[in-house]
């Protein structure tokens, strides 16, 4: 008798724990969303860049600077040129319902370039930013010192990585040796800003740093002479010692004699976004590329 209670308990704990199993697998089902459509619906790119939505992004005038959420649902970017408009900031939402991509301008003029925190709470707009709230995003909020700390400079693009570590440019008119820096995040607070080293500030407009989640790589753009003609993309990687080793041109299947800048990686780590001047010295016509990542990976050290 003893044995067959035995037996029962234990088919009774099997069946409990076989039933949590499934319960759990059912939620977690029901709580992924998989996006039918990802990536506004575009077909990727291979090994060569190619205009990223063209018609509804990449169009004759000026695109730049676009940047997906965590979650792939969301994408930003910046328009100039429309008519009657200076510029614009625009969201494509994914609707989970309606299974699409919805578009919705954000703000007019534009109000910095895009760059989302890697838990995705924080628009990185520049020396501004806005939080994530329930119904959406927050009002302008700006930077506080030490990070903003003179009036006669602003950022550009401001990049933080996993930890809260911000890397951006320092724009001062009338200056085209500007370099990137870092502030640390320490006990809640940001410290005093630091240059980083010639390994990656060398050359002009050093310019919209991207860091990566980890800290295990930057992107950047400048002018320098090993470069292709304006603007080009670079890439430098951290070494095992924790410096920064000598940033590489990304090579010319993503760099030109035109202007390319801006680049990131989106948040899923699959494809490397930019921006390329395709129109005149005016810059009238400027698009957002995309590519596959591997082309970095065939540069890492």
């Amino acid at each position: 008798m003893k044995n067959h209670i035995i037996k029962f308990s234990v088919l009774l704990s099997v069946l409990f724990l076989y039933a949590c199993k499934t319960d759990n697998s059912n939620t977690k089902e029901h709580n992924s969303v998989i996006i039918e459509k990802p990536y506004l619906g575009q077909k990727p790119p291979g090994l060569t860049p190619r205009p990223f939505a063209p018609g509804l992004v990449s169009t004759e005038i000026y695109e730049y600077d676009g940047a997906f959420t965590p979650d792939m649902k969301a994408f930003y970017f910046i328009r100039r040129g429309e008519e009657n408009k200076t510029s614009a900031f625009y969201e494509y939402k994914y609707d989970v319902i309606k299974k699409n991509w919805g578009k919705s301008e954000i703000a007019s003029p534009w109000i910095g370039r895009p760059v989302i925190s890697p838990d995705g709470e924080t628009m990185h707009l520049g020396d501004r930013y806005l939080k994530r709230t329930a119904s959406g995003w927050s009002d302008l909020q700006h930077l506080e010192p030490p990070t903003v700390s003179n009036d006669s400079m602003y950022i550009m693009r401001l990049s933080a990585s996993a930890n809260g570590t911000y890397y951006f440019d320092t724009y001062k008119e009338n200056d085209s040796t500007f370099p990137i820096r870092y502030s640390r995040l320490v006990d809640g607070k940001h410290e005093t800003p630091i240059a980083l080293p010639k390994t990656i500030n060398t050359g002009t407009f050093l310019s919209h740093p991207f860091i990566a989640p980890d800290e295990s790589y930057l992107l950047f753009d400048a002018e320098r002479n090993d470069g292709f003609g304006e603007s080009d993309i670079y890439i430098s990687f951290k070494l095992k010692d924790g410096t920064w080793g000598n940033a590489v041109n990304l090579g010319e299947r993503i760099n030109t004699n035109a202007w390319e800048a801006s680049a990131s990686i989106t948040p899923d780590g699959k494809y490397l976004f930019f921006s390329r001047n395709v129109g005149s010295d005016d810059f009238e016509n400027v698009d957002i590329f995309w590519v596959s990542a591997k082309v970095i990976e065939k540069l890492r050290p």
